[in-house]
């Protein structure tokens, strides 16, 4: 019996030490395929499914559209998934620069095609009456600051998408002669522009339309 006893000490003795050897940690270890949780489990943010069509982070000076119009966003990008937010709102940079650029200098058939019959009708009418009055338009768009969606829409397949453009402008307007009668080249005046684009998203024809266009205070 005290043999039995011995045995079972020592026994557990070795099974000790083993342990002890076994539970160090060397240095030379592998990584385990399977990692034990965390003392305090991190929860991640789920990505958002606008995230990956270039939307936008906190900062709305970064941000692709203001939280308002998120779900008129998002209920674009499930109804297309063509559309890019990204995209669209580089291609609506490229729209306002040209646009305007074209009603300064008055030629407005270079962009009939992406203008509605308004807002077509209300450039022409002030392109008519600076003629009348033999003034032209010398201005400058210096750069765009900020291009944002405020507002998005989809009634079946009619997508609306208004965007605000903050931009400085040189404006400059001359007479017959091409005398300053009002602005100055050397003083950029920033702007605050809200143009709202339309496309029936059930078309094959790729391009919005301008259908209204405001100034924000």
């Amino acid at each position: 019996m005290t043999a039995l006893v011995i045995l079972a000490l020592v026994a557990l003795f070795i099974g000790l030490r083993l342990f002890s050897v076994l539970g160090e940690r060397t240095g030379h270890e592998q990584t385990p395929l399977v990692k034990a949780p965390e003392a305090e489990p991190r929860v991640e943010q789920q990505p958002d499914p606008a995230a990956s069509a270039g939307s936008a982070a906190l900062d709305e000076g970064d941000m692709a559209y203001v939280p308002l119009a998120g779900p008129g966003v998002r209920a674009l990008l499930a109804a297309d998934p063509g559309f890019d937010v990204a995209r669209f709102i580089e291609g609506a940079k490229g729209a306002y620069r040209m646009i305007l650029e074209r009603f300064w200098q008055g030629d407005l058939e270079a962009v009939r095609a992406f203008l509605d019959d308004n807002v077509h009708d209300a450039f022409a009418s002030a392109v008519e009456a600076r003629k009348a009055q033999g003034l032209t338009l010398d201005n400058r768009l210096i750069h765009i600051d900020q291009a944002i969606i405020v507002a998005a829409s989809l009634d079946r397949s009619i997508a609306e998408v208004a965007v605000r453009f903050k931009a400085d402008i040189a404006a400059v307007t001359r007479d017959g002669e091409g005398n300053v009668v009002a602005g100055s080249m050397d003083d950029a005046v920033q702007t605050r522009d809200r143009w709202t684009f339309r496309r029936d998203i059930a078309s094959a024809d790729p391009n919005w339309i301008l259908v209204e266009t405001d100034e924000e205070a």
